[in-house]
């Protein structure tokens, strides 16, 4: 009988893929080690991370090293063999959401209700202090994903809650899960809330109902129940944020119609408003209306009408929690960043970058033109300071239609990752399970609606989320994050990134704290 051959493995090149590192002895002596590896990525299946990230080494005979695995040679085999030389990025699934998809989501994320208070901001700052403040504002929220992003590829977790777990163990991952929800349940309760607002304003628009009824469809409460449980919580069970991509885009498209309107009512709404009249906002019942004025009231007119530059008063401490909760967006930074196609930290910064600049733009158009219409009298709700030129108002009709589909295809995606932090904090080690996904929506649907229906205005909402839990997730967390992951070997305490974060964040935390 013939020698058999030896066995051969049917897994080619497997030790390339657990990682063995073998060699023979030189002349008898001690066989060389293997590399040490810096960073290891820990990838585990339905999004679980385990917390310890260092390489386990055993010892195999022949004094061999092995590195023992973290996962299956099957599991990441078609990841590592795309691309080679790259360094591989943390997921546990191929992202196939393209480079737009995701600027449509993260800037649908920026993009919601804090749009509507931003001219009301600019009346209590004046132009410049507020064009200071935006820009101040976006700048930092760019540089703190840029932080977040270069934390999460140092440890490779792709979740908020777990940097904070890795920089400060269970509390802070306690305190990143807690900020993150109140963020994100104070956003959707604005999102409601206008919806509760603005629906019942819709509705008797088109019906022509000059008097304020009883009846159900016309009531708030019924309504915002009503849009939940037929839009809302269908959208906000999908598993991904990338298959809400469309919607988002959509939802884009109805913010940038609203700035449209915006612009060109500045243009046919008369300054002042005629006091007790709907006016229809024409050029000739504007030059009526100066002719059978006094030369006084023209005066008094003539200084309201001025716009201001610079202004602080008791009401400017609520510009910069309106402003940090207009930009936002970093819960949902990691995930979006997951789910893209062929992902690295670079095209998610671009990413970033591009949405904020966009969402930069359209914020500081929709306070300029929101202001110049109506100056000091603008409200905490831009809407509805339409109202007292005409309720019955074709075009702002349709911008509150818009403005309606836009928050409320807003909210599923802001949904999305208070539905991960509190996995994240009661579910870590469990499977995934359909039955839980959709009792946790439907709970936070349940209590953002009973808040939104006892809730007495909407700038309170803006104040109070804007002076907790927004500076917390722009400013502080990133930064504090940023120090005790990334390595002292890597970038020591007086490098130049570190010293930035220190110098740059303190005054703007000092003041969003101090707002409260």
């Amino acid at each position: 009988m013939s020698e058999s051959p030896p066995w051969k493995s049917p897994f080619p090149q497997i030790s390339d893929c657990i990682g063995v590192r073998a060699s023979a002895p030189r002349g008898g002596a001690r066989a060389m080690e293997a590399p040490v590896q810096t960073e290891m990525v820990e990838l585990v299946p339905n999004g679980k991370h385990s917390e310890g990230l260092l390489p386990v080494v055993t010892p195999t005979a022949g004094n061999q090293r092995v590195e023992s695995p973290r996962r299956s040679c099957v599991e990441g085999e078609g990841f590592l063999q795309k691309s080679p030389s790259k360094e591989p990025h943390f997921t546990d699934f191929e992202g196939k959401t393209s480079f737009g998809m995701s600027v449509f989501n993260l800037s649908n994320a920026i993009m919601g209700s804090g749009i509507l208070g931003l001219a009301y901001a600019m009346a209590n700052t004046g132009i410049i202090l507020f064009l200071f403040l935006l820009t101040a504002i976006a700048l930092l929220s760019s540089y703190s994903i840029h932080l977040l992003l270069k934390s999460s590829g140092i440890v490779g977790i792709r979740a908020y809650e777990q940097l904070g777990y890795r920089a400060f163990g269970m509390p802070g991952k306690l305190a990143a899960a807690l900020a993150i929800t109140l963020q994100n349940i104070g956003a959707m309760s604005s999102y409601l809330y206008i919806i509760k607002s603005e629906l019942p304003l819709v509705i008797r628009a088109f019906l022509n109902l000059q008097d304020h009824t009883s009846d159900w469809y016309v009531n708030g409460n019924y309504l915002v129940i009503l849009v939940s449980v037929i839009v809302i919580l269908p959208l906000a069970l999908m598993r991904q944020l990338g298959y809400l991509g469309y919607s988002s885009g959509f939802s884009l498209s109805c913010m940038v119609f609203f700035l449209i309107a915006v612009i060109y009512k500045k243009f046919h709404v008369p300054c002042p408003l005629p006091p007790n009249s709907n006016t229809t906002g024409n050029v000739s019942l504007t030059e009526v209306i100066k002719e059978e004025v006094p030369l006084e009231v023209e005066t008094e007119a003539a200084a309201f009408c001025t716009p201001s530059y610079f202004t602080l008063n008791i009401q400017t401490a609520y510009t910069i929690p309106i402003m940090a909760f207009a930009f936002v967006c970093h819960p949902e930074v990691l995930p979006i960043y997951t789910e893209l196609k062929d992902p690295s930290k670079r095209k998610m910064q671009h990413i970033s970058n591009l949405s904020i600049a966009v969402m930069y733009v359209m914020y500081f158009l929709a306070a300029l033109f929101g202001y110049l219409t109506f100056y000091d009298g603008v409200e905490s709700e831009l809407l509805h300071t339409y109202n007292k030129v005409d309720p019955f108002d074709v075009l702002i009709l349709c911008v509150r239609v818009a403005v309606l589909t836009a928050v409320t295809l807003t909210v599923p995606i802001v949904l999305f990752p208070v539905r991960r932090a509190i996995q994240q904090m009661l579910f870590q080690s469990q499977e995934f399970s359909w039955l839980r996904h959709t009792l946790i929506a439907t709970s936070l649907l349940i209590c953002i609606n009973l808040l939104v229906i006892f809730a007495p205005t909407i700038l309170g909402i803006f104040g109070i989320i804007g002076a907790t839990s927004a500076p917390c997730l722009i400013f502080i967390f990133p930064a504090i994050f940023y120090f005790r992951i990334v390595p002292t070997e890597k970038e020591p305490a007086r490098s130049t990134p570190k010293i930035l974060v220190r110098r740059a964040w303190r005054p703007f935390v000092s003041l969003c704290l101090a707002s409260c």
